[in-house]
C-alpha cells in the first residue's frame, strides 16, 4: 500500500477536530518512517527484488520493530501521547485518539496489501492478505481509497473553490505517482536508496499538505 494510506489522513481531517492535515500525513506513514530509519541503521532488513510481487518489489522480510502488530499498537499509543501532551497541549482526547487511529491504519492497510510478512509479535506469526500479488485490483483499491478520502475531506471542511482545486490536483498527482510505482518498469534500488526515497518523498507530501493548510489560513 502506498498512496492509499493518505486516504485516511484526508478522511479524518475536519474543521471540528482541527488536526493539521500535515500531522495526519505524518501519522498515516509513521510506521514507514520508523521502518526506513531502521533499515538505514541496519536494524531492520529489506530486499528489493524485481518481480517479488506483481505490485511491489519490496521484500521487507525483517521489520518487527516497525511493522509487527504489537509494535504498531505501541507506536500508535505513543503518537497519541506526543500529540496530546507535548505537541498540541490543547488537543482533545478525541483528536489524540484520531491520531492514534491514523497511525494504526497503516498496519491495517498493509495487512491487506502485503504478502505474509507482517508479524503479530517480534518476527513470528506472520500474516498478510497479499493483494500486492494482483496488480490491477491493488491499484484500483489504492485509487478508490484515495478518492474516497478526498471526497470526505472536501465535504467535511470549509474550503474555497481554489483550495478545492488544489486538493484535487494533489490527489491526481498522487494517482500519477501510484501509476508509476505500480506499472512503470524500473531497475531495483538498494535497500538504503529505497529507505532514503521513503524519507524524501513522504516528507515532500507532508510539505504539500502543510502548504494546503497555509492556503486556508491566508483565505481566512
Amino acid at each position: 500500500m502506498f498512496v492509499g494510506h493518505y486516504s485516511v489522513a484526508f478522511a479524518i481531517k475536519s474543521d471540528e477536530n482541527r488536526i493539521p492535515l500535515w500531522v495526519l500525513f505524518v501519522a498515516v506513514q509513521f510506521l514507514d518512517y520508523i521502518w526506513a530509519t531502521l533499515v538505514l541503521l541496519g536494524i531492520e532488513k529489506l530486499r528489493v527484488i524485481k518481480g517479488f510481487t506483481a505490485g511491489s518489489m519490496l521484500d521487507s522480510y525483517y521489520h518487527p520493530y516497525s511493522h509487527s502488530l504489537v509494535a504498531a499498537l505501541i507506536w500508535s499509543a505513543l503518537a497519541a501521547l506526543v500529540y496530546k501532551k507535548f505537541w498540541h497541549a490543547k488537543a482533545s482526547n478525541c483528536a489524540a485518539l484520531l491520531v492514534a487511529l491514523a497511525v494504526f491504519s497503516h498496519w491495517i492497510l498493509d495487512f491487506i496489501a502485503h504478502p505474509r510478512d507482517l508479524a503479530i509479535y517480534d518476527n513470528t506469526w506472520k500474516v498478510g492478505l497479499g493483494l500486492w500479488n494482483y496488480r490491477g485490483p491493488e491499484f484500483g483499491l489504492e485509487v478508490a481509497l484515495l478518492a474516497g478520502g478526498i471526497v470526505l475531506y472536501v465535504a467535511r471542511n470549509t474550503i474555497s473553490a481554489a483550495r478545492k482545486k488544489a486538493v484535487i490536483g494533489f490527489g491526481l498527482a498522487l494517482v500519477i505517482i501510484q501509476i508509476g510505482d505500480t506499472f512503470v518498469p524500473r531497475a531495483p534500488l538498494s535497500d538504503r536508496a529505497t529507505a532514503m526515497g521513503v524519507w524524501i518523498f513522504y516528507t515532500l507530501f507532508v510539505v504539500v499538505a502543510y502548504l494546503l493548510e497555509r492556503t486556508r489560513q491566508r483565505e481566512s
